[in-house]
């Protein structure tokens, strides 16, 4: 099993992207609202929370031993 490291910031983040994607699917699932309200918040809130977390775990599968390295010429 490999060891990631992860800031509060990052964990933070996606504890935000899920709470998005959970409310937004919780919306189109819902009889809180009308059909047309319910639609339109629950498909934006899932897209934002599937959009936010692709950048998210690229940059945490990033991180691995060799992260912190430079490639480029050495001054």
């Amino acid at each position: 099993m490999k060891e990631r490291n992860l800031t509060l910031p990052e964990i933070g983040l996606m504890a935000g992207t899920r709470v998005a994607l959970g409310t937004g699917i919780g919306l189109l699932i819902s009889d809180r609202l009308n059909k047309d309200q319910r639609k339109a918040a629950g498909w934006a809130l899932f897209g934002m929370g599937l959009i936010t977390t692709i950048p998210i775990l690229a940059g945490i599968l990033g991180k691995g031993p060799f992260a912190d390295r430079r490639v480029g010429l050495a001054a």
